[in-house]
């Protein structure tokens, strides 16, 4: 794990959401909503096209975490939907270190975390604890 401080930022790029992803991702995860995976169904709601699973958003967030620490060392992980994640978008995960404190006599690294589309859009908001020692 690399030294975290105050102000350290973690960045993951993802790459373009294809049907594929979300095709696998529905049958992997179980949330197989038909929203997600049938243009004619979300047409019917009014949508353009399908979007990503929210599941699938958190688990990018997930992904960067545990490039900053092994998983063990997550003491929490907490998200809340801001946005659809469209598809063939091309999210960006940012990590940011906002402080650094003593718990029960363990230093933990407390993150904001955000998921991003590149106009702008943000998509998922949260945050994570995780041990540094």
């Amino acid at each position: 794990m690399t030294a975290l401080s105050v102000g350290n930022v973690s960045e993951l790029s993802i790459p373009p959401i294809s049907r594929t992803t979300l095709a696998l991702f529905a049958g992997a995860s179980g949330d197989v909503n038909p929203i997600h995976i049938d243009v004619d169904v979300a047409k019917s709601a009014g949508l353009d096209d399908v979007f990503a699973h929210g599941m699938l958003s958190m688990a990018y967030l997930g992904r960067l975490l545990t490039n900053i620490a092994p998983q063990q060392q997550l003491r929490s992980f907490k998200v809340r939907f801001a946005s659809i994640t469209p598809i063939h978008g091309s999210p960006a995960c940012t990590a940011t270190v906002t402080s650094i404190d003593d718990v029960d006599g363990e230093r933990r690294a407390t993150l904001t975390l955000q998921m991003a589309l590149p106009d702008g859009t943000v998509t998922l908001l949260g945050d994570a604890v995780i041990a540094l020692d």
